[in-house]
């Protein structure tokens, strides 16, 4: 099974999210060595944001697009094959402004495309749209300068990361999630400590969790 890691962090060795992913990957490794991890940098290498012309393209039949349709599409083509073939995905990101980085969700809107990730069909009434694959696992690593953004805590309503992620992602076939997060970093105070103690823990007991069941 491919393995696809995404890091959407802007910072290099700065970036609580990049640390979390080194841990999960690292953990990973440890228990199965040979699987193969595909690494999307998206913070360092971010992906173009939608245009007209791209529209266009994933609208037209694929035996109908010009040359210049097809080029506007491939990159977007390359980042869908790397999901499809994934069954595992690991995402980490910062949260800017109680959501995510502007190329994070470039990213998105370049692997949900209409008849490659997801299909629409009117027949099925009010819900239309209907992941191509499903069985797929999220992990979501995130790290933000306030806290309490869990379910149910003070902040949860402002949190559009994480749950965003996971709505959008189902169309792509995610249907298990687990999310770590590193909170408080702007107080800096003992909950930022303990909060990256836990997460640093819970990533390596996740990793460990995920890679025993396959």
């Amino acid at each position: 099974m491919n393995l696809l890691s995404v890091n959407a962090s802007p910072r290099s060795d700065r970036s609580l999210s990049r640390r979390l992913s080194k841990v999960f990957w690292d953990e990973w490794s440890s228990v199965s060595p040979d699987d193969l991890i595909v690494s999307r940098d998206i913070g360092k290498n971010p992906p173009p944001h939608l245009t007209e012309e791209w529209i266009g393209a994933a609208f037209t039949a694929p035996e109908s697009r010009s040359a210049e349709q097809n080029e506007v599409l491939q990159i977007s083509n390359e980042m869908i094959e790397e999901v499809l073939q994934a069954g595992i995905i690991v995402v980490a990101s910062p949260m800017y402004n109680y959501g995510m980085p502007s190329h994070l969700k470039a990213w998105i809107d370049q692997v949900i495309r209409i008849n490659r990730t997801f299909t629409f069909d009117l027949a099925r009434g009010e819900q239309p749209i209907e992941p191509v694959q499903s069985g797929k696992t999220l992990v979501i690593l995130m790290s933000s300068g306030e806290g309490y953004f869990s379910k149910g805590d003070l902040n949860a309503h402002r949190n559009h990361l994480d749950t965003h992620l996971q709505e959008a992602l189902r169309l792509v076939g995610v249907s298990t999630v687990h999310t770590v997060r590193i909170e408080f970093q702007e107080f800096g105070d003992d909950r930022h400590q303990k909060s990256v103690e836990a997460a640093h823990q819970k990533t390596r007991q996740l990793a460990r969790q995920i890679a025993n069941t396959l």
